[in-house]
């Protein structure tokens, strides 16, 4: 399996070559001087994920003037930023509209969950001829790195704190795991932290942070020394696969010794108030559990709403969107945004809610069926974000009179995803090997930068 030793900035890479040599560790410059708007704003990037497809009619960008078979059942309402509205189940939303951005016009054009997921969480299609079944689609170590896997290779920690936590639950349906979840080509010592329980259980703990009972910090020191020692022997210098192992053990020992860290999943340890502010289901105790993260110093998590296709509504959209969804999801962002403001955390912390695709713009019936609903659409679908310098109150991209396509400058999953990296002060000259040994840049698109200027499109 191909995995890169080095990172390089086309500047540092430019550098070696003049000088005849190329080492190792040539590192992007987080500080670099970048007139772009947002540039290190953020400490951490928290993604909602809003797995299946949201709709976009049915929640960001309601059509009321559009016929029935277009708009669908939901009526639209008022939010506090004047000639805005949203679907009427979102109205912790509407209220706190000032904090948001809107983005409605994202697009790409993977219409298939799993190739859609790998293009949302990466910013690049999956290394996959087309036509090839689901079966082969499936996560590989081919795939490009998931966003906080590539953060992590650049930006290696050596606190305790991981680089990245996905929670509450791996997006895996039968013997198909989505691919772009993990760090793909890079190897899985960058592979984000994967939670999988349900916050909301009242038993919820990590065990992987837990000392075996009659073990304490100091034994555990002291195991370290030992380890250290043999470490050190040189039948294991000599080995060459040695080092990589070594570096997980360091990782180890830091996350089960980083009071952070283990404080941070001790989500029992929050009042029932907050809890109940949330919500008592898995929406609302993913989300509690992501902003303990961010306060822990998590540079990206990934919190899940809901398993795979959960939001893929192809039955029963309106039913599932208005009885358990939406609410769901209402109440929880807007307890995490309030408590995000008052902490100050807001200011630096980059909030994206967004799928992999939205949905299509006519209600359809699949065969078998009696209860209408949409299916997949790529084409164009919407988005919010907030924090770490983003402007709210405002629209940026507008869709057609049917929310089927832009008719504005659209933006695509790497578009975002480099803004990301962008607001965590990524250099744009920062780039990896894939495997096939070509530099591949991790910003591979545009900053979003309307999201910052205000100036919405």
């Amino acid at each position: 399996m191909f995995e890169p030793q080095f990172q390089f900035t086309r500047r540092g890479m430019l550098q070696a070559s003049a000088a005849g040599v190329v080492a190792s560790g040539l590192t992007a410059n987080p500080q670099s001087a970048s007139a772009e708007p947002g540039t290190g704003k953020a400490k951490s990037v928290l993604f909602v994920l809003t797995s299946g497809g949201l709709s976009q009619l049915d929640s960001l960008d309601p059509k009321p003037d559009a016929p029935p078979e277009i708009r669908g059942e939901f009526s639209s309402i008022n939010t506090t930023v004047p000639g805005v509205s949203i679907c009427e189940h979102l109205p912790h939303l509407a209220q706190q509209a000032q904090r948001w951005s809107i983005v409605r016009s994202m697009a790409h054009h993977e219409h298939n969950h799993l190739l859609a997921t790998h293009v949302a969480l990466t910013g690049r299609p999956t290394p996959l001829p087309r036509g090839a079944s689901d079966l082969d689609r499936v996560q590989s170590r081919t795939d490009f790195p998931n966003i906080a896997s590539a953060l992590d290779f650049i930006r290696p920690r050596r606190d305790g704190i991981p680089t990245g936590v996905s929670l509450p639950n791996y997006y895996i349906e039968g013997p198909l795991t989505w691919p772009g979840q993990y760090s793909g080509f890079l190897g899985p010592k960058h592979d984000p932290w994967q939670i999988n329980q349900d916050p909301n259980d009242p038993n919820f703990k990590v065990d992987a942070l837990s000392l075996q009972p009659g073990t304490n910090s100091q034994r555990l020191q002291s195991r370290r020394g030992l380890l250290e020692e043999i470490n050190r022997s040189p039948q294991l210098a000599a080995d060459r696969t040695s080092g990589s192992f070594v570096e997980q053990q360091d990782v180890a020992f830091s996350l089960l010794t980083s009071a952070k860290v283990s404080s941070a999943f001790r989500i029992e340890l929050e009042t029932a108030e907050t809890r109940d502010r949330y919500g008592r289901n898995k929406f609302g105790q993913s989300l509690l559990l992501a902003r303990r993260l961010v306060e822990a110093g998590v540079p990206v998590v990934q919190a899940a709403m809901g398993i795979v296709q959960t939001w893929d509504t192809h039955v029963d959209n309106w039913g599932g969107l208005k009885n358990r969804l939406l609410p769901q999801l209402d109440q929880s962002l807007a307890a995490l945004m309030d408590d995000l403001s008052a902490s100050g955390l807001l200011d630096q912390t980059l909030v994206i809610v967004m799928g992999e695709f939205g949905r299509t713009p006519k209600v359809s019936t699949l065969p078998g069926q009696s209860v209408p609903g949409r299916d997949h659409w790529a084409s164009v679908y919407s988005i919010l974000a907030a924090g770490a310098g983003v402007r709210g109150g405002q629209v940026i991209g507008q869709s057609d009179t049917i929310a089927a396509y832009p008719i504005s400058r659209s933006w695509s999953p790497a578009d975002l995803l480099s803004t990301a990296f962008n607001a965590l002060g990524v250099d744009d000259d920062a780039f990896l090997y894939d495997p096939l040994g070509r530099a591949s840049p991790l910003r591979n698109g545009n900053v979003i930068e309307p999201l910052y200027s205000g100036a919405a499109t």
